[in-house]
């Protein structure tokens, strides 16, 4: 699972990152992934529940939607020119049966590490 977010990028469900300083706030950003599940992945699923347990095609389904929303939210703070993304959330929407939307949001900034004593 690729992620557009390394080192030189920060993120945090907080609202600040320690040791650095907000030097710029540049706004909402968010990515959004719409899935739905396929007729064999539906097929899959229910049989994985006759059995009790967890439902590796569906965690696995929404491990990768939450990845790729968080991906895309990511990407466009970097369009805006941002270097770190703070106040992370996620939201999830079944649109209608079988059709889910996530939503991965937060607050792109420019960061500075924080000067000594300052």
């Amino acid at each position: 699972m690729p992620t557009t977010a390394g080192p030189e990028f920060l993120t945090t469900t907080g609202i600040e990152i320690d040791g650095y300083d907000v030097v710029r706030t540049l706004g909402i950003v968010r990515g959004i992934v719409v899935r739905s599940r396929s007729v064999f992945g539906q097929v899959g699923v229910k049989f994985q529940t006759l059995f009790g347990g967890n439902i590796s095609l569906l965690e696995e389904l929404c491990e990768r939607s939450r990845a790729e929303a968080f991906d895309k939210a990511v990407a466009h703070a970097q369009a805006l020119g941002a270097n770190a993304l703070v106040a992370t959330r996620y939201d999830a929407t079944e649109i209608m049966p079988g059709v889910s939307e996530v939503l991965c949001y937060g607050t792109a900034v420019r960061v500075a590490p924080r000067l000594r004593g300052a």
